[in-house]
């Protein structure tokens, strides 16, 4: 029986031999009909091919990606879309896109991309992780293996009599009954642990282990039973079988001895890999292949063997991921997959006993690997939830490889590959939601290096934790004086790593005792969980006049994509989180200014990134969330010049330049948002809505690569004081950063007096503002106007998908309470009373902050302009400027969306994501050109304020 990667190479050889004299290649001008398959130009219907199975795949794997289902169920429905089931009963339809003289130019191309595919999920296969878990999963294993096998090889007796044509040996159809049963989707186990956030869990570990021993198991029992169908007799089984082995042997123990030297000579361990070990590397995956092809078994063995044998030091293994995944997902793997709907009938299912039969195929499939392993977990010590869960994660099925190599083989019958195909679409589908209900995160058991962390339900703190952190916050300290000593800084980025190591050294702990350097406990040193739980600071010792120092838990972001390489990531961030640029840049900046800093690494999708810092505040118990931004005005804007007709103090932004004709067709405004600062800002937006903690954003302005910096290490912060929750958490937050001598404060009350006042030159009159329900801060109607409410548009905005905080309905009797807080929380620190408990603390940093009241009918213009001001004062004296501004999207004081209306009308506009983000108060500074870098605080939501 000839192999199939090689006799559709000869077919399609011998069909360019035989017609020497190509036929009428003209196109569609001619009057051709630009469908109509030509031997000797097949790109043309290829082409065709490709751009109809893409764009079908692509679509339904957006639908169903809403689900969390993997990418290979959209690439087999679309197939079966596209073949007999759907539109192959369309009159036409298979004859011009699908003909049938054109099925080996297009198998052949799949067959490629399939041994790629094997190749990659060789490399993805780390036997490290078999062996730190041997012990828990050989047991689900071996019993996710044998049990399965033997109900697939009891039911093939009555499939094979039922279905299978005599002329088929019997012995080849069990066994790849058997195999089709017993073996696991690797690949796509993967994707849904990562996607599910399972690959820190107790469960996870063990899943992931024993999906890699079933997976090295499923492809050698595969290339056996490729072997014996391809066989003879028995006696040439044995050899071919014998070859395979010695050809495995060899690769595994030469050849990958000889691929890790070359690795070393060519640097592509340290600096990935070159493009002489790419060739060497892409000549044994086709040489295997071809090797294992033309000896009997199956050419995708070899390129799998190939995989492993890659050096995995330094994400080697990784890097060739992502040089060779795009293409293969993108197109060659949907061909093949595409193949198999395309060679899937659901028609054929036209009776009963071929509904009977489908029905017992799905139960016993199920019912084999999920029994199974959930009794050898049982038996493992698992709970019965727990078991549940790791028996359907490993019900994930991988046969559809499987499926095609007896279908090409003719062991299995058209109507018997659509029933397993339809089984392994069913199962696979049903694992994403049935591990949901199972195990819900609130359940789970999730594995740090202090230990196994118990799931919240039972670790005694489950809605309690906000209570007890914002009592922290306010009473653990000196005073009680809501100073903040745990913070969570979000690492996502290398452009935003600038800004946030400038926001931890305003954050470092200033020593009253010279030559005392607090000495953070042994636990916070950095570990390889995703989520870390830090020690208590009462363990530091130290005079008692030295502050405690202040712990840092470093979380790193990693996007989940549709790419293998960041599935790659997940399961091999024990070691990630060693080699991780950003997290050891940050690392040694800790280290070099004596702060406490506990590294983390979490891998999500997109849609989760918001969820997940949110996530690690809580389980961290941090105090304060510092998030860097760089919004795009700081790229797309001109840098700052001089302005000789401007009044002093004035706006120093130059004019917009003149722009071209082209700019209209290809811009949506002279100075258009970047898409990625518009995305990311989607991204904080989800913080502020999420998070249970306070939260601070640094948004850095004057520090974009290419701008001109103030140096010094000396800070100046500006505070204009509005009302509000966020305000005064701002205000807080600047008297305890004034610790340090090195920084000084402004903080400015602003009260708006709707009276002629003189204005200085350059400060226009707004347009009447509108004080009303503060709530969102968004938008708000004109005074006796009709419009939408704040509430009502954040409650749109929530409904839309789109993230934003969604405060409450505000009475009078709110804001009256509010306001009562901010005069109360004004006089405690511009105007101190002597009966107050002393706190040098408190004393000292209060001497350095010059408190002040600005009456205006303009609060805006006249904040950035003393801002700007300011900062030109403090250049001569090597001083950085920082303005601190709550969010203020809550029981704020004043409504500023007229008047920044009317800034951005005189300065220049910014997209409307910086205001949602930031927003009125700080975006004002923006358009202002105030190159100072911003803090934009939001409180914690809770009830009362």
């Amino acid at each position: 029986m000839p192999s199939e990667f090689s006799s559709t190479i000869l077919d399609i050889a011998r069909t360019l031999v035989m017609k020497r004299t190509a036929p009428d290649q003209g196109g569609l001008l001619t009057g051709k009909d630009p469908t109509a398959f030509n031997t000797a130009d097949p790109l043309r219907i290829w082409i065709i091919q490709v751009g109809v199975i893409v764009l079908t795949t692509q679509l339904l794997s957006l639908l169903l990606g809403r689900i969390r289902q993997p990418k290979v169920i959209a690439e087999v429905i679309g197939g079966i879309l596209l073949g007999p089931t759907a539109f192959g009963r369309i009159p036409g339809f298979t004859e011009h896109i699908f003909p049938t003289d054109s099925r080996p130019y297009l198998s052949l191309v799949a067959n490629i991309g399939l041994c790629l595919f094997l190749f990659l999920v060789g490399l993805e296969i780390d036997a490290s992780i078999i062996r730190r878990n041997a012990r828990l999963s050989a047991t689900v294993a071996f019993a996710g293996m044998c049990l399965p096998f033997g109900l697939g090889a009891g039911l093939a007796v009555p499939l094979y009599h039922q279905f299978i044509d005599p002329s088929v040996k019997f012995t080849n159809f069990m066994l790849f009954t058997g195999v089709a049963y017993s073996i696991t989707a690797f690949p796509v186990l993967c994707r849904i642990l990562t996607e599910l956030k399972l690959l820190d869990t107790t469960v996870g570990i063990v899943v992931l282990s024993a999906g890699v021993g079933n997976d090295i198991i499923g492809w050698t029992l595969l290339a056996l039973s490729v072997a014996l169908a391809n066989a003879a007799s028995g006696l040439t089984a044995l050899w071919i079988l014998m070859v395979c082995v010695g050809w495995a042997l060899f690769l595994l123990f030469g050849v990958k001895r000889v691929l890790y030297i070359l690795a070393r000579r060519t640097g592509s361990i340290e600096n990935g890999p070159s493009m002489f070990f790419m060739t060497v590397v892409m000549l044994i995956v086709f040489g295997s292949a071809f090797f294992t092809d033309v000896i009997g078994v199956h050419a995708i063995f070899g390129a799998f063997l190939a995989g492993l044998i890659v050096p995995r030091d330094g994400g080697l293994a990784i890097a060739l991921t992502e040089k060779l995944e795009d293409m293969v997902s993108i197109i060659f793997l949907p061909l093949y997959f595409t193949l198999s709907g395309l060679s899937t009938d659901l028609g054929l299912l036209n009776n009963g006993i071929t509904w009977a039969y489908t029905i017992a195929i799905c139960s016993l499939a199920y019912s084999g690997k999920f029994g199974g392993c959930t009794l050898a977990a049982r038996y493992a010590g698992f709970s019965w939830r727990e078991s549940s869960t790791i028996g359907t994660l490993m019900s994930c099925k991988g046969q559809l490889i499987v499926l095609n190599v007896g279908l090409s083989a003719g062991i299995l019958s058209q109507r018997v590959f659509s029933m397993f195909v339809l089984e392994a679409l069913l199962l696979t589908f049903m694992t994403t939601p049935v591990v949901t209900i199972l195990y819900p995160p609130e359940r789970r058991t999730r594995v740090s290096a202090t230990g196994v962390l118990p799931p919240p339900h039972l670790s005694g703190d489950e809605g309690g934790s906000d209570e007890k952190e914002r009592g922290r916050s306010r009473n653990d300290d000196e005073g009680g004086m809501g100073r903040k000593k745990r913070f969570a800084v979000v690492l996502d980025k290398i452009e935003h790593l600038p800004g946030i190591m400038a926001l931890t050294q305003l954050i470092r702990p200033h020593d009253t005792h010279e030559g005392v350097i607090p000495q953070p406990p042994s636990v916070l040193s950095a570990t390889t969980s995703q989520f870390e739980s830090v020690s208590p600071a009462s363990s530091i010792a130290g005079p008692p006049k030295v502050h405690q120092p202040v712990f840092i838990d470093a979380l790193r972001l990693i996007e989940l994509s549709d790419r293998t390489s960041a599935v790659m990531k997940g399961s091999v961030v024990d070691t990630l989180i060693h080699t991780d640029p950003l997290l050891g840049i940050y690392k040694m900046f800790g280290e070099l200014n004596d702060l406490s800093v506990s590294a983390s690494l979490s891998i999500v999708t997109y849609d989760d990134l918001a969820a997940s810092v949110a996530d690690h505040a809580r389980r961290n118990d941090s105090q304060l969330i510092l998030v860097p931004w760089l919004p795009p005005s700081s790229a797309t804007y001109p840098p700052l010049q001089a302005d000789t007709t401007a009044a002093p103090g004035g706006d120093t932004r130059a004019a917009p330049p003149t722009t071209n004709p082209f700019d209209a067709l290809f811009k949506s405004s002279t100075y258009p948002e970047k898409a990625a600062s518009a995305t990311h800002s989607l991204f904080i937006r989800g913080v502020f809505s999420q998070s249970t903690t306070d939260v601070a954003l640094f948004v850095d302005q004057g520090h974009a690569p290419g701008e001109l910096r103030t140096t010094g290490s000396r800070h100046h912060l500006f505070l204009p004081f509005f009302g509000g929750p966020d305000d005064r958490l701002a205000l807080e937050f600047v008297v305890q950063l004034c610790e340090n001598p090195k920084i000084r404060a402004t903080v400015v009350r602003v009260v708006k007096k709707e009276v002629e006042v003189e204005v200085e030159e350059g400060i226009g009159r707004p347009e009447s503002a509108y004080l009303g329900d503060e709530k969102g801060g968004d938008i708000a109607a004109p005074s006796g106007g009709h419009g939408l409410t704040i509430h009502s548009i954040n409650q749109m905005t929530h409904m839309t998908g789109i993230p934003d905080t969604v405060y409450g309905h505000a009475t009078t009797q709110t804001r009256l309470q509010s306001e009562t807080a901010d005069n109360i929380c004004w006089s405690r620190y511009a105007s101190p009373s002597s009966s107050d408990p002393p706190n040098s603390a408190i004393t000292s940093a209060l001497s350095r902050i010059e408190f002040q009241e600005l009456p205006t009918p303009a609060p805006l213009h006249a904040v950035t302009q003393r801002a700007t001001a300011k900062l030109e004062s403090l250049a001569e004296h090597r001083t950085r400027l920082l303005v601190v501004t709550g969010r203020s999207r809550r029981l704020a004081v004043e409504n500023h969306h007229g008047e920044l209306k009317q800034l951005m009308e005189e300065r220049g506009s910014v997209g409307s994501e910086v205001r949602k983000t930031i927003g009125d108060v700080a975006t004002g500074f923006v358009v202002s050109g105030c190159s100072a870098g911003l803090v934009v605080v939001q409180a914690a939501n809770v009830s009362m304020d």
